[in-house]
């Protein structure tokens, strides 16, 4: 791993940053790398508990010997933490800075720290918590191949992590996969419901639901054959499964994903505009 020899701070002690610090551990990175800082004093005994890493209010304390620097705060928050940087006596443009504050831009990013500064932005999502999230970056000019690489690294310590072309993208990375979870707990929800609708105890339903879900994405990250041909290979003619795509295609389904994709993609842009 290229984050071997890096000593890396968290600033905020959330689920997200707390399961990043774990896939980092559990990929070989030694807990003393690691520094986390988190205002409530339950929380970083918590971290300290199950991480085994230095975790503690202060925010300058976590940063000023680290080399890279991981902003994992709120986005109503990020304006604040560094602002409180700033106040410290700190070079800000030594340590690579990743944030996973949505929807907060590189120029923001920039202004709040300093324009010299060597900045990544990155949209994961929740599935990071269980080790198979997917998350997209993109650096502002001054970051390095080394500097993405190391980005990269931290990311698919929690799942895959890919790079952006441009930071636009990353409005469409929200609409897709940093959205996309709850798309699929919808349709999680929306089959179990119907599952006991056609008779089924509800917690087979949740069981055979849950399982199909994961089983068919499973299968679609490890089969040479891509969606379309998997779908062909479960649809015999006449059968079970095309009257069931039938009943979608009626009701739009296609449609009605790529309107939420659009819609998501949408407001990731005018939250942006705004941060």
């Amino acid at each position: 791993m290229s984050l071997a020899k890096r000593r890396i701070a968290f600033i905020g002690g959330g689920a997200m940053a707390e399961a990043l610090a774990g896939g980092l551990i559990a990929g070989g990175i030694s807990a003393a790398q690691i520094r986390i800082a988190e205002p409530r004093p339950e929380r970083c005994a918590q971290l300290r508990e199950r991480l085994g890493v230095a975790a503690g209010a202060d925010y300058a304390d976590a940063v000023r010997d680290s080399d890279l620097i991981v902003l994992a705060v709120k986005p109503n928050v990020v304006p604040t933490a560094l602002a409180a940087l700033r106040a410290e006596d700190l070079d800000l443009t030594r340590p690579l800075w990743i944030s996973i504050a949505a929807g907060v831009r590189l120029a923001s990013l920039e202004a709040g720290l300093c324009a010299e500064a060597r900045i990544i932005r990155a949209m994961p999502n929740t599935p990071a918590l269980v080790g198979a999230g997917a998350t997209a970056i993109c650096g502002n000019a001054r970051v390095a191949a080394a500097d993405r690489s190391d980005a990269l690294a931290l990311f698919e310590s929690v799942g895959i992590a890919l790079e952006a072309e441009a930071e636009e993208l990353l409005d469409a990375v929200t609409g897709l996969s940093g959205s996309g979870p709850a798309y699929v707990f919808l349709l999680l929800e929306a089959l179990i419901d119907a599952g006991e609708r056609a008779g089924l105890p509800r917690e087979s339903a949740e069981q055979l639901a849950s399982q199909t879900v994961y089983g068919a994405a499973k299968l679609a990250r490890e089969s040479d054959s891509g969606p379309a041909k998997l779908r062909e290979q479960v649809s015999s003619p006449g059968g079970t499964t095309l009257a069931g795509l039938a009943a979608l295609d009626a009701g739009g389904f296609r449609e009605l994903l790529a309107r939420a994709v659009e819609a998501a993609t949408r407001r990731s842009a005018e939250l942006g505009e705004v941060s």
